[in-house]
């Protein structure tokens, strides 16, 4: 058939449309990817199922595409679905950006390892044209991070029970669980009872029926290549026998007596345990439904209980019975278990008890007191004192019980103990509090008794700094707010014939001045200005240190010039304490430090302002052509074409920056040109924005798709002057591009 100029031309456009990658004539079709058997392992089959763990994790799956061509920047992605087949929120197995031109490839994949389920599904989207395949089968899809035998036990103690039975009473139940795995709660597990699997899926089984349970994790398909089986725990029913102990649930014993403890049943044949405060004490005994409490052994109250078992009953417990002494009393000692006793003082001693009809008597030294004999009794003399309390009322006549022994001891001297008030820091705090703590008295031997709370509103105080009395203070706590008082305290007190000297304690509080410094600059460069630090203080009499980066560089200059980049501070001691003044950071000087806002090339359209704005440096100074100073400001608004000069001030540094300002064409890039020699339209003529561009590339191809033209910045000179043409309107097809990215295409007509 023969073409007409026409379908000539579609076809060539269509030819062009290829060659340039931008054919609009159909839509990529993304297949549904499937599983595909593993090259590195010999007589492999596609996969199934996919079984993960830590020693495998290597699997394939097929992908199939049919053009129109993707983009050269596409990528191909293979995403998993959730458990449940669902792409809401997709995981991104890999991604390849290699096979743009390969219609039939696989991916390699790992599965995650927190994947586990009956119903992954997987799809391949790409990314330029965005489209998505549709999704796979269902698979099954597991990693086996967990492939040990699970260890299980009642509410997972970790205690398996002796022969791995566990009994039931009436309508009891009791739960089972594994002890041994990480992160039970995030795994599927199947559990049997005696062979048949049941219901429950979770780490946790309940259960009341007898019969043989055991677990394992559920991974699905995949169950096979773990090992998880569990141990065996057989759970027996029984009935209760409703244990207890007979007669009342608290029982008093008179000292020296004895009582029987029995159990309310007695079948011949049932083994009994007996326990004291959760101890056995004996037992087990067939039969031994009875147990002796002997009030004539020291110890023997407590609480008492009784455990049965046997063919037929479940093994249980007794609610416990209580068993205390009959006439037992307690009897406390209100004093101290030491005394300062001063000349001339008298101290009383108490004592509370509860018995009901007491006598009391009362012993010095460990011999008895003539005439003691009430709850109280005053001490003038030295010695160890204690009472005797005597019940005379009750079943029982108790032997007499004796309280807790105070040492009353006369002083050889007394230690005063200083310490600071809340949180205080040396040269940090503008405030410091000290107060006394505590009190000892010290005996001859060097022994220290704490008379704290008997002795601190007795003693007169008067505190001292660096020895000297400071005037007015004189109670046990000082407050110090200024740091001209910075020193040693000291706190002294006197009692009847004793004085006592404190511990010292060193306040250095910092002082409420600031010290700044300053600098003419803070850029060094290259025949610059030197740069000097000075302080807001007077340094005439001052001890002061200049620092560099936290290390002394001098300590005598009144002002010190920086030839060398650091952070910079000065330190001033005053009253032993350090002053550190603000930081100054010296910085080398550097072009970058200088940033413009927009491009130094402009291009405007002719009666339109373009703004530059600059940052980063102290001043600015804009020039144009004519080195006339135009702006002192850090933006300048352009709007004539020429080259323009910015010089930025960094202290006694300067940047320069050259403008060049050009006027933007208006013209579109043009599809037909008269190439007959008129000088009229000869040429195909860019706009400024492509043409003359060393990052742009511009293609001329003929009507077969060939190219017969290639220039970067280019220079308007197409066609040139050997370039034929063979007939009238002939059609050529351009591409123009930038770093292998298309800007522009089309086609220029020529009409010769």
């Amino acid at each position: 058939m023969k073409k007409t100029n026409s379908t000539y031309s579609i076809l060539i456009l269509a030819l062009a449309f290829v060659l340039l990658g931008i054919s609009n004539m159909g839509a990529q079709v993304l297949n549904q990817p499937v599983p595909a058997d593993n090259p590195n392992l010999a007589g492999n089959s596609a996969w199934t199922a996919v079984c993960a763990s830590a020693g495998f994790n290597e699997y394939f799956v097929n992908f199939t595409w049919d053009p129109p061509m993707v983009g050269g920047d596409n990528e191909f992605v293979l995403e998993l679905s959730d458990a449940n087949g669902y792409f809401s929120n997709p995981t991104e197995l890999v991604r390849v950006s290699d096979k743009n031109t390969t219609f039939d490839f696989e991916f390699q994949f790992a599965l995650p390892s927190d994947m586990r389920g009956d119903n992954f599904k997987m799809r391949v989207r790409s990314t330029s044209p965005a489209k998505t395949s549709p999704a796979s089968e269902a698979f099954s899809m597991y990693f086996i991070d967990y492939n040990s035998p699970l260890l299980i036990s009642e509410n997972g103690s970790g205690t398996i029970p002796s022969g791995g039975q566990i009994q039931i009473c009436g309508d009891g139940s009791v739960t089972l669980k594994p002890h041994n795995i990480p992160n039970a709660d995030t795994y599927i597990y199947n559990w049997y009872r005696s062979g048949t699997l049941l219901s429950e899926k979770s780490e946790s089984i309940t259960v009341s029926e007898p019969g043989m349970y055991y677990v394992e994790l559920d991974y699905g398909d995949c169950s096979g290549s773990a090992n998880t089986l569990s141990n065996t725990i057989e759970i027996t029913t029984g009935t209760s026998s409703g244990l207890a102990i007979n007669g009342t649930d608290n029982i008093e014993i008179c000292p020296g007596e004895t009582h029987v403890l029995e159990a309310n049943t007695s079948d011949s044949g049932l083994t009994y345990t007996w326990y004291k405060d959760g101890t056995v004490v004996s037992g087990p005994t067939v039969d031994g439904n009875t147990y002796t409490v002997d009030a004539g052994i020291a110890g023997f109250e407590g609480s008492y209980e009784v455990e049965v078992s046997g063919s037929g009953i479940c093994t249980e417990s007794s609610e416990p019975v209580t068993v205390s002494s009959s006439g037992s009393f307690e009897i406390t000692l209100n004093n101290e278990e030491s005394i300062v006793l001063l000349p001339s003082q008298t101290k009383t001693l108490s004592v509370s008890t509860t018995a009901s009809n007491a006598t009391y008597q009362w012993f010095k030294d460990g011999s008895a007191i003539t005439d003691a004999t009430s709850n109280t009794l005053n001490i003038d003399a030295v010695g160890d004192y204690y009472v005797k309390v005597t019940e005379n009322g009750g079943p029982c006549t108790p032997a007499p019980v004796a309280s807790t022994t105070t040492t009353v001891v006369s002083p050889d001297s007394f230690e005063l103990i200083i310490d600071y008030v809340s949180s205080y820091g040396s040269c940090e705090s503008t405030e410091a509090t000290l107060t006394l703590t505590k009190i000892n008295a010290i005996s001859d031997s060097g022994a220290t008794t704490d008379v704290t709370s008997d002795l601190q509103g007795t003693f007169d105080y008067q505190w001292k700094l660096d020895g000297t009395n400071i005037s007015g203070e004189t109670s046990k706590t000082i407050t110090i707010s200024s740091h001209e008082n910075n020193g040693s305290y000291t706190l002294f007190g006197s009692i009847d014939t004793f004085d006592s000297t404190s511990n010292n304690l060193q306040v250095k509080l910092a002082s409420n001045e600031t010290v700044t410094i300053s600098a003419n600059g803070t850029v060094l460069c290259e025949g610059g200005e030197a740069i000097v630090l000075t302080s807001s203080s007077d340094l005439s009499d001052a001890s002061f240190q200049w620092k560099k980066d936290g290390v002394v560089v001098d300590s005598a200059s009144e002002s010190f010039t920086a030839n060398e980049i650091g952070v910079y501070q000065l330190e001033i001691t005053t009253n032993e304490c350090p002053l550190i003044s603000n930081e100054i950071t010296i910085t080398e000087f550097d072009e970058s430090l200088l940033v413009l806002d927009n491009s130094q090339d402009l291009i405007i359209i002719e009666g339109e302002t373009k703004t530059i704005t600059a940052s980063g440096a102290d001043s600015y100074e804009w020039y144009d052509a004519g080195s006339n100073q135009i702006s002192t400001s850090n933006s300048y608004g352009f709007t004539e074409e020429g080259e323009y000069l910015l010089i930025a001030s960094f202290g006694s540094c300067t940047v320069s920056k050259l403008i060049t300002v050009t006027y933007r064409d208006m013209f579109a890039i043009p599809n037909v040109i008269t190439a007959n020699g008129d000088g009229i339209n000869d040429l195909w003529v860019l706009p400024n924005t492509y043409s003359r561009d060393p990052d742009v590339l511009v293609t001329i191809f003929n009507e077969r798709g060939e190219q017969i033209f290639s220039q970067i910045g280019y220079e308007n000179n197409w066609p040139q002057s050997t370039t034929a043409f063979n007939r009238q309107n002939m059609i050529f097809y351009y591409k123009i591009s930038r770093g292998g990215k298309n800007l522009k295409q089309g086609t220029i007509t020529v009409i010769k």
